[in-house]
């Protein structure tokens, strides 16, 4: 798994949020927790990286 990088944002822009979890379910959960308190562009499906566990959601 990628290393989490911590980042402040100066100025408004564009933010890309990646999400890694267990499994589908948990990673669309956290993507409607999102969209209900921010504008998003929802994502449609999830990737896995083969040999790691769980999902990334992006």
């Amino acid at each position: 798994m990628k290393p989490i990088n911590e980042a402040h944002l100066s100025e408004p822009g564009l933010a890309v949020v990646e999400v890694a979890a267990a499994d589908d379910q948990t990673a669309f959960a956290v993507q409607e927790l999102l969209a209900g308190r921010w504008a998003t562009a929802p994502a449609d499906h999830t990737t896995r990286v083969p040999g790691e566990p769980g999902v990334r959601l992006r």
